[in-house]
């Protein structure tokens, strides 16, 4: 196989950078995050509603914070595992259904129901007055309709936007994606036509670090259906992508060695030449990168040179 020059991948300004996003600016907490959970957040996650009901009984706080990096309060434990009666329990409590989740992500209850395709349990939630206008956090957030679009749940997306949810709400600054970007880039084609029917921008900006436009995000996917319905939407086919961890479309394509999308983004106009992110490679390189020989072979066979 012919070795392309790829150039300098991974600076150390910016494996610094990597090290301080991954603990979101702020001090990890090491360890087991299962030993940090208490009985009562354990008891719900596990749907064991009489220990729930114990607990509480026994005057346990419904509303312990959620400890450790990836910690869950007790209602937001029973959400995102779809045990319905302990999420009333604990909501009859007093549990607080928009209190924030761990560090990583700080997901609400509703956010991870919404998520994990618990209809019922968003219906409950919603009716205790979650507020499905809740931004992203920061660090691998989501909003309760970007993660309901990311998991293809498509009723859900739509209850969320009746209940007044914000289809393009900004997302999470680093690895965000809005409700359309999240659709897009897990194939979910119907969910993708029901938000651009439904106005969403197919066009966004990115954040500076792991975002993916729609259009990238299908192409990394190797979703040839939800692609062309993005083209017939006017999505850019050249859009820049993230600094940092950034692709174009063709480069995600060619990277993830998904011929057929590399040949229609080739119809579509995208520029062979185009580098992408911090990485700075151009299709060629990507696709030689990871041994995608045929690539390779139809980016040369459409021009594409490299120093």
């Amino acid at each position: 196989m012919t070795q392309v020059p790829a150039g300098k991948h991974e600076p150390e300004s910016q494996k610094s950078f990597e090290k301080e996003e991954e603990q979101g600016g702020e001090e990890k907490e090491w360890g087991d995050d299962e030993n940090k959970w208490t009985p009562l957040q354990t008891a719900s996650e596990e749907g064991d509603l009489q220990a729930v009901s114990d607990l509480l009984h026994q005057g346990v706080d419904p509303n312990e914070l959620p400890k450790g990096w990836y910690g869950k309060t007790a209602l937001q434990a029973a959400s995102v595992n779809g045990h319905l009666p302990v999420v009333e329990r604990l909501l009859k409590a007093g549990a607080r259904v928009d209190a924030p989740g761990g560090n990583n992500g700080g997901r609400t209850a509703l956010t991870l129901a919404s998520g994990a395709g618990h209809e019922e349990i968003v219906n409950a939630l919603l009716a205790s007055g979650a507020d499905v206008t809740i931004p992203a956090h920061r660090y691998m957030g989501r909003t309760a309709l970007q993660a309901a679009a990311e998991g293809g749940h498509l009723d859900i997306v739509k209850r969320l936007l009746r209940e007044g949810a914000q289809i393009n709400a900004e997302p999470a600054h680093y690895s965000g994606r809005t409700a359309l970007q999240a659709a897009a880039s897990n194939g979910h084609l119907e969910v993708t036509d029901f938000l651009l029917d439904q106005g969403a921008m197919v066009n966004t900006p990115l954040m500076r670090y792991k975002g993916l436009t729609p259009l990238q995000g299908a192409a990394l996917g190797g979703h040839m259906e939800v692609l062309e319905r993005l083209l017939d939407a006017g999505a850019h086919v050249d859009a820049d992508g993230s600094y940092y961890n950034g692709y174009t479309a063709l480069c995600a394509a060619a990277e993830a060695g998904h011929l057929e999308v590399v040949k229609r983004l080739l119809e579509a106009g995208a520029d062979i030449h185009k580098t992408y992110g911090n990485k700075r490679l151009m299709p060629i390189q990507a696709a030689n990168w990871r041994g995608h020989e045929e690539i390779v072979q139809v980016l040369r066979n459409a021009g594409a040179i490299w120093n």
